[in-house]
């Protein structure tokens, strides 16, 4: 009866853990993401989003528009986060989008999301 209490407990854990983060991805200030993406994407991103940055020119592939609201419709609010906090290696992208959790940290890239979606695509992440 013990174990079972215990995986009960480890779920439901879990459980909020995750509800945690769709709830700050849900209440991302894209004030602050803003403030977060021009101190560390606007180099590379550009100030729009359009992937046109001072920085694009020397880089090999270029970084992505994030004002294709056609493609940013098609990824999770989840598959950012891994993008923005792990770097573009970490889902099979380019190295050249460097990990930046260690910088923003868990809530500053839930705002940069949260600016992005409400700002630059203005497109509802995938389900």
């Amino acid at each position: 009866m013990r174990g079972k209490t215990l995986i009960c407990t480890l779920l439901a854990a879990c459980a909020a853990a995750f509800g945690a983060a769709d709830a700050l991805a849900a209440k991302g200030d894209s004030g602050a993401g803003k403030q977060s993406f021009m101190t560390v994407c606007a180099s590379c991103h550009g100030a729009v989003g359009k992937g046109d940055g001072i920085a694009s020119a020397a880089l090999n592939p270029k970084p992505r528009d994030l004002s294709d609201a056609a493609y940013l419709s098609t990824l999770t609010d989840e598959y950012l986060f891994e993008v923005i906090t792990k770097g573009g290696v970490a889902v099979g992208k380019s190295a050249m989008m460097p990990p930046w959790g260690g910088v923003l940290g868990d809530e500053g890239a839930w705002n940069v999301i949260a600016y992005i979606r409400e700002e630059i695509c203005g497109c509802e992440p995938a389900k």
